[in-house]
């Protein structure tokens, strides 16, 4: 049996940061909302940049799927880079990288070179989130972390709420360019600024002399391959489509690599021995289901909106700020109380609350527009903050500083994965539910049942006075249409009470968590 890990050394001793220590963390933070804002701004306006590049409905999905298999890729690397070269010197060279393919983003004149421009931006990305996590446990004192957990949280949390409003208007004020061009002065900004404000640590060149890179192209491949996999496979009809089997074969094998480089080499490149700290394992688990939830909810009511309701971008984003209000206005409350509150009392309280909004969601009709969406969006943006602020300090601040940055890359990385694979199973979910639902429909709309009957008789004597053909088959297909779409809400509601579901089958873990140090 592993002893529990050491204690972290006087951080609770530790002096506040100075002016200049806070302004360089301020801008790691904003260079961390860009990177995960630019998944959900490009989002909303896919099919104008599909337009400006000349790309067909499936091609245009890469621009989304390289930056996120870079990113993903990137995550769990972040921890290693910044041992060795410095978490200024690897955050700035992020930030500066991820402006550069920001711009030539926007330049892009055909779909190969926009999937290499986004790649590569998704890959800097990947190294801005988890340093920010590892930054805020070395630099500020304990007693400090409940406020920085909580800009943290809202920060994570705001990017996908807010992404396709802020998209839709821009790409309908400026064009869909400047989706990319917005980031080129504040990317500029935030890499001067962490690069003279920040330094928490000092680089390990001697490091890279032992890099595992065998397990560093295991662990590359593996995450790659499988967040394609994720990404296309409902599309493909998963392992039907042998690209996708054979991907899925690969991901699995070079996976197997991995863990094992990262059990017997002396210095594997992702230290997978902070998972012996029940915390960190039980913390990166609820992450996992963070993921599925922030991700899930945000997908399921611009996509329900859009297909059910046809509101434009702009419509859906009003409706969507409801959540990013509530996060707003209840922030500095989960602030103060995550200093007096046993965090696991507050985790559990976040994950029920978020269940319970996503029950209140899963009642949806063809004809539910902003009021019926308004209670579960502000119960949900509650429940985001209490989420996210524990989970964040139960997982890494039981950790020794000598673990908080590979700590970091992985809880991270288990919130993108939470997020990849509810994603999966959610569309999924909705075809074969959506399917299941029509044929139950479908079987019940016989015309030998007298009410069908009449209500094609009603129909047929509308359409008959000004419609050519044949009103009773008009009416039958119109029939079949409503069905169609009263199958699909029904899909969607069923989606909702999954995602809820599975936050409050998360709760029978919470009574694993340990209290942490105060």
């Amino acid at each position: 049996m592993s002893s529990p890990p050491a204690p972290a050394p006087a951080i609770g001793d530790r002096p506040p940061p100075t002016f200049r220590q806070k302004a360089g963390f301020f801008a790691m933070i904003f260079g961390m909302f860009m990177a995960i804002l630019d998944v959900q701004i490009v989002a909303s306006s896919l099919a104008d940049i599909q337009a400006g590049l000349s790309a067909s409905v499936e091609e245009i999905s890469w621009i989304q799927t390289s930056y996120l298999i870079a990113e993903v890729v990137m995550i769990p690397l972040s921890g290693a880079l910044a041992r060795i070269l410095s978490t200024r010197v690897m955050f700035s060279i992020a930030a500066l990288g991820f402006t550069i393919f920001s711009f030539l983003c926007s330049l892009a004149t055909s779909l190969e070179a926009m999937i290499v421009a986004r790649t590569l931006q998704g890959f800097f990305a990947g190294a801005m989130i988890p340093s920010i996590f590892s930054t805020a446990y070395t630099m500020f004192p304990r007693s400090s972390m409940g406020k920085v957990s909580v800009v943290i949280g809202l920060v994570a949390t705001m990017g996908p709420t807010i992404g396709p409003t802020l998209g839709g208007f821009i790409t309908q004020a400026l064009g869909w360019h400047w989706l990319f061009n917005v980031n080129i002065v504040p990317g500029l900004i935030i890499a001067a600024t962490v690069w003279s404000c920040i330094d928490v640590d000092k680089p390990e060149p001697a490091y890279l002399r032992g890099l595992d890179l065998p397990g560093l192209v295991a662990l590359a491949v593996s995450l790659g391959t499988l967040n394609y996999v994720l990404e296309e496979g409902p599309r493909e009809d998963w392992f039907e489509d042998q690209t996708i089997f054979r991907l899925a074969v690969l991901s699995a094998v070079s996976g197997c690599v991995f863990f094992w480089r990262a059990f017997t080499y002396r210095q594997p490149i992702v230290e997978l021995r902070a998972f012996a700290d029940r915390n960190f394992a039980l913390g990166c688990f609820f992450s996992f289901v963070v993921g599925i939830g922030l991700f899930g909810s945000v997908y399921l009511t611009p996509l329900f909106l859009a297909q059910v309701r046809d509101y434009s971008a702009l419509d859906i984003g009003i409706i969507m700020m409801v959540t990013g209000a509530f996060q707003f206005s209840v922030a500095p409350l989960v602030g103060t109380l995550s200093t007096r509150l046993d965090l696991r009392l507050m985790l559990a309280f976040g994950f029920s609350l978020f269940c319970f909004a996503l029950y209140l969601n899963s009642f949806l009709t063809a004809e539910s527009s902003y009021w019926e969406f308004f209670v579960p969006q502000a119960v949900r943006g509650v429940s985001l903050m209490f989420c996210f602020v524990p989970v964040n300090r139960l997982a890494l601040g039981t950790l020794p500083p000598d673990k908080l940055k590979n700590g970091a890359g992985l809880y991270n990385l288990m919130r993108n994965l939470g997020g990849a694979m509810g994603l999966a199973v959610i569309n999924t979910l909705l075809v074969d539910r959506g399917a299941h639902h029509l044929s139950y429909l479908t079987e019940n709309l016989t015309l030998s049942r007298p009410q069908v009957q009449a209500y094609i008789d009603r129909l047929s004597e509308r359409l008959g006075d000004g419609l050519a053909g044949d009103p009773e088959l008009a009416a039958m297909k119109m029939l079949f249409q409503l069905a169609q779409r009263e199958a699909l809400v029904l899909s969607f509601n069923d989606c909702l009470l999954l995602i809820g579901l599975t936050f409050g089958a998360a709760l029978v873990f919470m009574p694993l968590v340990k209290k942490p140090r105060d």
